[in-house]
């Protein structure tokens, strides 16, 4: 497996973007995208934690993944208290794919949209918190949007592979998941993945990534920390790939789960294992 690392680029046009980056599906890394946000000087932890400590979150755990706790809650805890454990070492405990926005509405006024290009979903705006060492699994986003992930304060590397990878990734039927380890492929179990391309960044704060559309990401946090998601469909096609990816999991995946149990997980990974040996067998 090969990665390479992301361009990172300052003063990138609009038209230059939507030319080299959108259109051809290729990521990049903004170093000044957010550079206008107050939310880049304000969000501390320490200001954070005085003036929107008490708001109770719902955290994931590394096994939220797994097939008998799919999306589970681990665990609620309220925000201060939250904040002051991710500063003080590793922990598992994440806060994934929450909207603060409709605890701390006040909030909205320290971003803003870029206008980079068109067709920003204004009313899904998410944030990520995690813990040193915590890791957000390899996927895609099920919605399809493209993604503007912006990294606040502290570090955190993300792993990008292209929609074109998605065999050698071993993907689950009827899922938007893979198991392998982009960081320690284990490549006697996944040996497809040896052919893999995958693309390599560290962000820092005030550093934001475009994820394109269908782009699978792994993240791990190297220093306890957040960023701030804002989603954008740039094409009717992504939101329709998006609502059949909805359909596929509520009604397929977790109505078989629910049926078979873990033989259903079991029968998603022989054939993502099947079919990366059809792929090794026709390279072969």
């Amino acid at each position: 497996m090969k990665l390479v690392p992301i361009e990172k680029r300052t003063g990138l046009t609009r038209e230059e973007f939507i030319e080299n980056y959108l259109k051809p599906s290729r990521p990049v890394v903004f170093t000044d995208l957010a550079k206008d946000w107050p939310a880049m000087q304000k969000w501390t932890f320490d200001w954070l934690r005085e003036n929107h400590g008490q708001i109770e979150i719902p955290l994931v755990d590394n096994h939220m993944h797994d097939a008998d706790k799919y999306f589970q809650i681990a665990k609620t805890m309220k925000f201060g208290d939250y904040l002051s454990l991710i500063e003080k070492g590793p922990t598992d405990l994440r806060l994934f794919l929450f909207d603060i926005f409709k605890k701390a509405p006040s909030l909205t006024e320290d971003i803003r949209f870029p206008t980079i290009m068109d067709g920003f979903l204004k009313y899904y705006k998410f944030v990520f918190f995690g813990g040193e060492g915590s890791i957000t699994n390899l996927h895609y986003d099920m919605d399809c949007s493209n993604v503007f992930l912006t990294q606040f304060h502290t570090r955190k590397q993300v792993i990008l592979f292209s929609p074109e990878e998605s065999t050698r990734l071993y993907q689950h039927p009827f899922t938007v998941m893979s198991k392998v380890d982009p960081i320690n492929p284990d490549y006697e179990r996944f040996p497809a993945m040896k052919g893999a391309t995958g693309f390599e960044t560290t962000l820092y704060h005030g550093e934001t990534i475009f994820i394109p559309s269908l782009w699978w990401h792994y993240i791990r946090y190297i220093d306890g920390g957040f960023s701030l998601a804002l989603r954008a469909n740039n094409s009717v096609f992504t939101a329709v790939r998006g609502g059949m990816n909805l359909v596929r999991h509520t009604f397929v995946d977790k109505g078989m789960a629910s049926l078979l149990g873990i033989e259903w997980q079991h029968w998603k990974e022989k054939k993502a294992v099947e079919k990366a040996q059809q792929l090794i067998a026709q390279e072969a």
